[in-house]
């Protein structure tokens, strides 16, 4: 075990959503998966309690805790992106997979993970500061995924 892990609560499924952002991301991968020692609130002796993973190098901990939380977007991972093509596959890899699309280059995966999926020309933009900045972040304001396209021309005015 890492000195630091992010821990992220789930109903009942860490390990699927382990999987899929194996699947997903590089740089990601299922390490390993510890079965509860006993039954507890809402499980059982046996069932999947914890799910160490990594997402994008970042490492994970996935805990089966049960209904009693959940997630909200004062979490989310941000994936820097290179260009539309990227941006595009993380975003349909979400979305298409039970997620739901919010703004300014947000979706929430189908567990309710929240996920800025951030092509780096927006923030080299944004951190440009000026006009250059003003226009491109207007630009994304207008925007679920970030189209990367109309980033480039807001940043040009």
């Amino acid at each position: 075990m890492t000195k630091n892990t992010i821990c992220l609560w789930f109903d009942k499924d860490a390990e699927d959503a382990a999987r899929f952002y194996a699947e997903t991301f590089p740089d990601s991968a299922v390490g390993k998966v510890t079965r509860a020692p006993g039954n507890y609130p809402e499980g059982k002796e046996g069932d999947v309690l914890v799910v160490e993973f990594t997402v994008a190098g970042i490492p994970c901990m996935g805990l089966n805790g049960g209904s009693a939380f959940k997630h909200s977007e004062a979490f989310s991972f941000q994936i820097l992106t290179e260009n539309q093509e990227e941006t595009d596959r993380y975003w349909n890899a979400i979305v298409g997979n039970g997620g739901k699309e919010s703004d300014c280059g947000w979706c929430r995966d189908r567990w309710g993970i929240s996920w800025q999926i951030t092509p780096r020309v927006l923030m080299e933009a944004i951190n440009a500061g000026g006009g250059e900045a003003k226009r491109a972040f207007d630009a994304m304001m207008t925007m679920q995924k970030i189209d990367v396209a109309r980033i480039e021309v807001a940043r040009r005015g």
